[in-house]
């Protein structure tokens, strides 16, 4: 277990570097959607953020799912003494809004509820993804409070772990399921569960939310415009196709997500042959995106969406334009899969990944793993409890049925009581299984600098695909700003 009084600071830093980050560029805040993204930070930021606050960012407005807490208590603090009959009360902490798997959280949350008659899980929902979920977490721990459980994003794994006490999953197994020791080691594979390993080299939990970008198509605008229905397989078609939807049906061709993360414009950059961090000869990691290929990649995105070829608009609305059929082309994670798949009235299916010209396709892996944040005794048993079956092989398959997420462990594809019939009858899930072996590690920036940096490439995605700077301008500024950040730790 580890806690940092650095983490108390973090935020404040945050504000400063953003702002820092503005006058760098010469440009004010982005407008439009994203300026709630911003907001919401900073509200986050100054500790004003709560954990059930709706609407801001990404997730604004439609998202409504909500804690499925009930009056035996709230709280991962409201421990309670099963000898006596009393239930422990635990809090899980995840960034699922409704139409990404929060239907799935609550009723898995409910059946353990249900089955279990010594611990109630009250299931938070926070919004503006995993750097909300953070900024949250920053605040609870500042005032001496936990959940349980918390759902943590790949970007954030040295962070976490440096900055927040957590117990690792193998000590609550010796604690408390000695009998099932070997857990880890038998259900998942040893590259999965190297994706939370710190780097200290420390199992800081257990892979959850497996993901990767997908394209979505939509076939009938596709053959409408006089195109392959099979998609553009290069980033270069994308916006060759684009231009053409545009021209002849007039509708928008292509949305890239924008939620308050920077995963998906990593895998475009990094598709490019540029690299989001590399090592320097002293050995530290430094910022490194801003090279000639990744800035054309980004321009090629900007250049879209002032031709009105593309849209740049928050997560939800673009989703949902693709879903209204008012957008060709969807770039955004298969844990999307189930909800467009539901709401799509028209001919839809995934592709894969574009490549960038004759480079290797390069998808960071999405999603979170789960980590005890559980103080005291019967809350960490309690957590490990509620956690060990959120990873059996019936809660894995509804988690990956819901929401499209790729099962971490290694049984759950192949069993009966799995997803052996489902993955037979969901052919949109082909796209992500093919280009596994695309699959990288989501850029996490050492030491303490994971909520500063990350909230520095969203204000520059923010001003390039705005129409504030160029991407050269807006990449080298954000690059310069990051070493300097990461110069300190």
């Amino acid at each position: 277990m580890r806690r940092s009084v650095k983490s108390l600071m973090a935020l404040a830093m945050v504000v400063s570097v953003s702002a820092s980050m503005a006058a760098l560029s010469g440009c004010g805040a982005a407008s439009g959607s994203q300026d709630r993204d911003n907001a919401g930070a900073a509200n986050a930021q100054t500790g004003t953020a709560a954990v059930n606050q709706t609407g801001s960012g990404a997730e604004a407005g439609t998202d409504t799912n909500t804690d499925t807490s009930t009056d035996t208590g709230t709280g991962s603090g409201t421990g309670g003494d099963s000898s006596s009959g009393e239930k422990t009360v635990i809090e899980y902490w995840h960034c699922n809004a409704e139409t990404q798997g929060g239907l799935v959280v609550d009723e898995l949350v409910k059946q353990f509820n249900e089955n279990n008659d010594h611990i109630q899980v009250v299931a938070k929902y926070n919004p503006d993804m995993y750097k909300g979920l953070m900024q949250n977490l920053q605040a609870e721990a500042a005032a001496g409070n936990s959940p349980a459980l918390v759902q943590i994003g790949w970007a954030f794994l040295d962070y976490f772990s440096n900055n927040f006490s957590y117990v690792s999953p193998q000590d609550a197994i010796d604690r408390f399921d000695k009998e099932d020791a070997g857990f880890l080691q038998d259900k998942f594979l040893p590259n999965v569960l190297e994706l939370a390993v710190n780097s200290q080299g420390s199992q800081v939990g257990i892979p959850y939310s497996l993901s990767h970008t997908v394209l979505y198509i939509n076939k009938d605008i596709l053959r409408e415009a006089g195109l392959a229905e099979d998609g553009p397989a290069t980033w270069q078609e994308v916006s060759e196709f684009a231009k053409t939807i545009k021209e002849k049906t007039g509708k928008y061709g292509f949305y890239m997500q924008e939620p308050a993360d920077f995963w998906a414009q990593q895998g475009l950059i990094e598709s490019s042959g540029a690299k989001m961090l590399t090592t320097n000869a002293e050995g530290k990691k430094e910022a490194s995106f801003a090279t000639e290929d990744g800035i054309e990649a980004m321009q090629l995105i900007a250049d879209m969406v002032k031709d009105q070829t593309a849209l740049h608009m928050s997560w939800e609305e673009g989703c949902q334009s693709f879903i209204d059929g008012n957008c060709a082309m969807l770039y955004t994670t298969i844990a999307r899969r189930a909800s467009v798949q539901k709401g799509a009235q028209f001919d839809v299916a995934t592709v894969k990944s574009p490549l960038w010209k004759d480079k290797e396709r390069m998808v960071p892996a999405g999603g979170c793993f789960l980590a005890i944040t559980a103080q005291g005794d019967d809350q960490i048993e309690a957590a490990w409890e509620f956690e060990k079956f959120l990873f059996s092989v019936e809660s894995m398959a509804a988690w990956t049925e819901g929401t499209g997420y790729v099962p971490p462990r290694k049984d759950v594809a192949g069993a009966e009581n799995g997803l052996k019939t489902f993955l037979a009858e969901n052919k949109m899930m082909n796209a992500a299984i093919q280009q596994m072996d695309g699959v990288v590690p989501w850029t996490a920036f050492p030491g303490d600098a994971g909520l500063q940096a990350e909230q520095m490439l969203l204000d520059m995605r923010d001003q390039i695909l705005g129409g504030q700077v160029t991407a050269e301008q807006g990449m080298k500024a954000a690059q310069d700003a990051i070493n300097q950040l990461l110069a300190v730790q």
